[in-house]
């Protein structure tokens, strides 16, 4: 899922971009957004979802002829937008979240705009914006990917009907190894050169008999205890081809992607070479 945020002050045009954004995405797959409302209460006390929230629900959810929310509690960018990816969505668009390092778009003059991490571009307030130009810059951004969305994308090609089973890996960072505690991994990745990797590795292994899909992805930055590092997704017609190819993906993943890893401890932080992710 590619993933753009518009900021700006009111009046500046955000709203009128960024439904001419949806438009024009929305040509090329399913767009999301997400709205930041700090200031206000999507189910007021008064309605019933509300008291259903008050009374102590962890999530709510309101149903009508034509829309489906989901209210819950603990809310923030990062859920909104796993959200948005699980749904199977291929593009979000963010109204505001300034202070994320999510990409942005910036319309109009703003503040301390050198201290914005992450923007992409400047536009005028209420230009003549090049929207296809736009898509465009869109589509060159990093993908957010979870693992409910390889799972959709997967469940949406034609050959999952002669899938018997779907097995999935997720690497996630540990806290607590031979004694030694981590405080957070850092992840280097050679982007491009990575992704054509792992490409080429899920070519190959779709290549056998009875794999019918393959998918995988390898995050970069700085991961905390708990969080997901990799995700293999494999669909196959039987359970013994299946297994073994999501093994075989992993080992291969790791001998053959460039990605290198720091490790960030209580005791000081390194590098590791021959990495187990």
């Amino acid at each position: 899922m590619k993933v753009i945020s518009v900021i700006g002050y009111k009046n500046t045009g955000k709203t009128t971009l960024i439904t001419q954004l949806i438009k024009k995405l929305s040509e090329r797959g399913r767009v999301g957004t997400v709205k930041q409302m700090c200031d206000h209460r999507f189910n007021p006390p008064n309605t019933d979802t509300g008291k259903h929230f008050d009374a102590g629900a962890a999530a709510v959810a309101a149903i009508t002829d034509t829309e489906l929310v989901l209210v819950r509690r603990k809310p923030s960018l990062r859920e909104a937008l796993d959200a948005l990816a699980d749904s199977g969505m291929d593009f979000a668009i963010v109204e505001g979240a300034k202070k994320s390092n999510i990409p942005k778009i910036a319309l109009g003059e703003i503040d301390n705009i050198d201290e914005i991490q992450n923007i992409v571009i400047k536009l005028p307030a209420r230009g003549e914006w090049n929207i296809e130009e736009l898509a465009e810059l869109v589509m060159k951004q990093e993908d957010w990917v979870t693992l409910g969305l390889l799972l959709k994308k997967i469940r949406e090609k034609p050959e999952i009907k002669q899938a018997g089973g779907i097995g999935t890996f997720t690497g996630i960072v540990r806290q607590f190894s031979g004694g030694s505690e981590t405080k957070a991994l850092y992840f280097e990745k050679y982007e491009d050169v990575a992704e054509e990797a792992m490409k080429k590795i899920c070519n190959k292994l779709m290549q056998r008999n009875g794999v019918l899909d393959i998918r995988m992805h390898h995050r970069s930055g700085t991961l905390w205890p708990g969080e997901d590092i990799v995700y293999i997704v494999v669909a196959a017609a039987h359970r013994q081809e299946l297994f073994k190819t999501l093994t075989d993906a992993l080992e291969m993943l790791k001998a053959e992607v460039p990605v290198w890893k720091k490790e960030i401890t209580v005791q000081g932080d390194f590098w590791v070479h021959d990495i187990e992710k």
